[in-house]
């Protein structure tokens, strides 16, 4: 792979071997399951365009055991990340700061949820994650623009790191795009899962962390089981890939097999959650991003989780503490559900919502802005399309899974 680009141009013979020379080369670093997720969906915009060049490179994490499986699904060229140091490159992309600073390149950096939502209380460098000088210039290496999705991201980057503030691009969010495009399909989704009419279906979303509500599936999940018939509730979990990683899917799947064997679904790190989400009837969640997705959605939120001290007061995650109601682990679940229903107000919820972009359906347009003004190309004449999420697999799938192999 060092035949693709070195600090000084390749000799012919190093050329030899690829088909297409002149093109720009853009590097992809996948730190995380759940940053490579992301960037998915802005290569998107790179698609069928013969002069550019995709590889990528996992630096190391303590998160990124997945990474390398992720990346052989997706067929990408991989460059080992010692290697990719010494390359050059046309342009970068990243959703997470470490390492970033030894890339050789003009860099993009992107939230990896959504926006920043998170308050780090209890590590030497407070603050809102994300928005930190050592997010946004590690090494003390600012780079290239900062993806932001919303213009009141601005104060906050003026606040901890008034530096990067005129390199940042407002750009939207392509998660919550890909959702509200998504919102129509919804009785498609539905029927893709399994869910006859008349079922309901219960999302329990947890982010990672201590104080995530994965921290109390160990009461929630059997209660899903005991207290929702199941002539008339379909239960499935989304965890944060973090969890995952942090712990290993053998122990995952462990702590969780005998609500699977009751029929909980747990879907895995690697499949796309925002088909299930738009599927919701409820959601039962924490401050983590894919609860806040929900907002998008007409399903009412319970929160099983939401540390005061640990959500970011300027973000959008602050205004749902405050709105959604809090699941309570004496009164009954299914009242519980119906009453969250009942009080549910959409205007409330759209309101947050709201704050998840400024520039709702335009990422694309203006990250393919973004990316090729700084390749120094022109774009393709055409506008990006928002594609529908894709159809997920029965719930029944993702049900049957067992300690001793992933399903």
């Amino acid at each position: 792979m060092s035949a693709l680009r070195k600090s000084t141009e390749p000799s012919v013979e190093e050329r030899e071997w690829r088909t297409l020379v002149e093109h720009k080369l853009v590097l992809v670093v996948v730190h995380t399951l759940t940053y490579g997720k992301r960037l998915v969906d802005v290569l998107s915009l790179l698609e069928a365009d013969f002069r550019v060049q995709v590889v990528f490179t996992a630096p190391p994490h303590v998160f990124g055991d997945e990474v390398p499986s992720f990346l052989k699904g997706l067929g990408g060229a991989v460059l080992p990340w010692d290697e990719a140091v010494r390359m050059t490159f046309d342009l970068a992309l990243a959703a997470g700061p470490r390492g970033v600073e030894k890339i050789s390149a003009p860099l993009i950096t992107l939230p990896h949820g959504a926006g920043y939502l998170k308050r780090l209380v209890s590590v030497r460098h407070t603050g809102v994650a994300g928005l930190r000088r050592q997010d946004l210039a590690p090494g003390g290496r600012l780079p290239a623009a900062v993806a932001v999705p919303h213009h009141a991201e601005l104060a906050d980057l003026e606040r901890h790191c008034p530096e990067a503030l005129p390199l940042a691009h407002v750009v939207g969010d392509p998660a919550h795009d890909r959702i509200a495009a998504s919102l129509p399909l919804r009785a498609r989704y539905r029927r893709a899962l399994g869910l006859s009419n008349g079922e309901k279906l219960v999302v329990v979303a947890s982010t990672w962390g201590a104080r995530s509500s994965f921290g109390r599936f160990e009461t929630l999940l059997p209660r899903l089981v005991a207290e929702l018939p199941a002539a008339r509730f379909r239960s499935v979990v989304l965890v944060h890939p973090n969890v995952w990683s942090g712990h290993g899917s053998w122990q995952v799947r462990a702590w969780l097999a005998r609500c699977a064997e009751r029929g909980i679904a747990l879907v895995p790190p690697e499949a796309d959650w925002r088909g299930v989400l738009i599927a919701a009837d409820w959601i039962i969640g924490d401050h983590g991003s894919v609860t806040l997705y929900g907002t998008l959605t007409d399903a009412p939120i319970l929160l099983a989780s939401s540390p005061e001290r640990e959500i970011n007061p300027a973000s959008p995650a602050a205004a749902l503490a405050v709105t959604a109601p809090a699941l309570s682990p004496t009164h009954p679940l299914v009242g519980q559900l119906q009453y969250a229903a009942a009080e549910y107000r959409r205007e409330e919820y759209a309101a947050i919502a709201s704050r998840l972009t400024s520039e709702p359906g335009r990422f694309n347009r203006n990250m393919r802005r973004l990316m090729y003004r700084l390749l120094g190309l022109g774009q393709p004449a055409h506008e990006p399309e928002t594609a529908a999420l894709p159809e997920p697999p029965p719930l029944d799938t993702w049900a049957r899974g067992r300690r001793g192999v992933p399903a």
